[in-house]
């Protein structure tokens, strides 16, 4: 059965290759035929995100409910809101810092009178989330509204409340435990059920954006593309690797551990479809349910690496392009609204760029909103950059969680992760 569910995992990974790789050949050569496949890269997304909040209330809840400690719930978050702070903060930092260096917008010249601004005026004239509204917003107006609309803090608020109701009530709480760990297994069933198709979703999504947008469309911007990537690399090898070292673990094992996961949000250039197989399996490599539970769903809203990387690339570039000076004291205002701007950028769509427009907003008019619709045409192209670095971070960052809190059995996940191929089949086998 072993070997079975071991092939089944190495299978799903290889197809899920050669749906990227088919997808891209797709785009570049028959460009009119590969947009069309944009429906299979939508489905797939979608399937997966119909079944995240459920997964992540009973996980939640079943993880508190055998807690039965309300302090180490509120520890656990503390610790995994101050990680995210932290990592975030030294993203972005790294991005200001490879932006100054190699100045991948220099030499553009282009007169700020020039930019069409009707290209991004949906972004800018978008009313951005302040803080204050962000953690109003956490709070659903009903129960049901918050899963209708998918809207995952919110259902991680309404688990946890459950959660810890639940605990209160003793031994007339464990039926109910029992029921919803059982309703956990047929979700994860169903996960196993979608996972069938990531490879025609990794083709759809991969064909329609190299059709639409041409391989061609790189050249242009590809400096600053090469300046971007170069910036995730040095984060997941180096800032992570760091992390990783600290807890005794190796980071190429770990990326090595989440390959199926990479190659999806690769495919898809979204980090929320490989959630679901995401805490499973890191739940396998000791992290606790509950851990599991709180930190991934957290990381979503709070721990986005990728995607502040870009923020603070994207800001340098648009102000070296346009000849506008910044000092470092611009910079460092730079980063301190971006630390408020981008919480909530992935709960909204298009928040990447409204977070931009918010942040230029706030520096006097010194680099024009005007400026976004110059990274607007390969924003596409680094999104999957952003994905994955995400996908990275918030698996580091679970795992380190769950060793701040002395739960995590090292020997245990260095077995685990010397051997994925193990892991896979027993992922399956369940």
């Amino acid at each position: 059965m072993a070997s079975t569910s071991a092939r089944a995992a190495k299978g799903l990974y290889i197809q899920v290759l050669l749906g990227v790789v088919i997808g891209a050949a797709l785009g570049h050569f028959w460009p009119a035929i590969a947009v069309q496949m944009q429906p299979f890269g939508d489905a797939f997304i979608k399937l997966v995100r119909m079944i995240i909040a459920p997964i992540v209330f009973v996980t939640v809840v079943v993880g508190i409910a055998k807690l039965a400690d309300a302090k180490e719930v509120g520890r656990i978050g503390i610790k995994a809101i101050l990680y995210f702070e932290v990592l975030t903060t030294i993203a972005m930092f790294i991005g200001l810092i490879v932006a100054h260096v190699f100045q991948p917008g220099a030499g553009l010249n282009i007169n700020p009178a020039t930019l069409d601004s009707k290209a991004v005026a949906r972004y800018a004239d978008a009313p951005h989330q302040d803080v204050v509204t962000f953690l109003l917003n956490i709070i659903p107006n009903t129960v049901v509204d918050a899963f209708s609309k998918g809207e995952i803090l919110q259902v991680l608020l309404f688990a946890v409340l459950f959660g810890l109701g639940l605990s209160r009530m003793g031994e007339r709480g464990k039926t109910v435990t029992h029921v919803l760990d059982e309703v956990g297994g047929a979700l994860f069933g169903v996960i196993a059920i979608i996972m069938r198709v990531a490879p025609l979703g990794a083709f759809g999504a991969m064909a329609f954006t190299i059709g639409k947008y041409g391989i061609g469309a790189l050249a242009q911007l590809g400096f600053l593309m090469l300046c971007f990537y170069l910036t995730c690399a040095i984060f997941i090898f180096v800032i992570m690797g760091g992390v990783a070292a600290l807890m005794g673990l190796n980071i190429f094992k770990i990326i090595r551990f989440v390959k199926e996961e990479f190659l999806i949000v690769l495919g898809t250039s979204s980090s929320e479809a490989a959630m679901p197989t995401l805490m499973e399996k890191l739940e396998l490599l000791g992290c606790g349910k509950s851990l599991v539970g709180l930190t991934i769903p957290l990381g979503y809203a709070f721990n986005l690496d990728g995607s502040s990387i870009y923020f603070t690339m994207a800001i340098a570039f648009i102000a070296q392009a346009l000849n506008i000076d910044l000092s470092w004291a611009d910079y460092l205002l730079i980063l301190a609204v971006l630390l408020l701007t981008s919480k909530g950028a992935a709960t909204v769509t298009g928040g990447g760029f409204i977070t931009l427009a918010a942040t230029l907003a706030t520096m006097n008019g010194k680099v024009p909103v005007a400026g976004m619709v110059l990274v607007l045409g390969i924003d596409r192209f680094m999104s999957e950059a952003r994905a994955i670095t995400n996908l990275f971070g918030n698996t580091v960052a679970t795992i380190f969680v769950a060793w701040w809190e002395g739960t995590l059995d090292l020997e245990k996940a260095r077995v685990i992760l010397d051997n994925p191929a193990g892991v896979e089949a027993a992922v399956l086998a369940e």
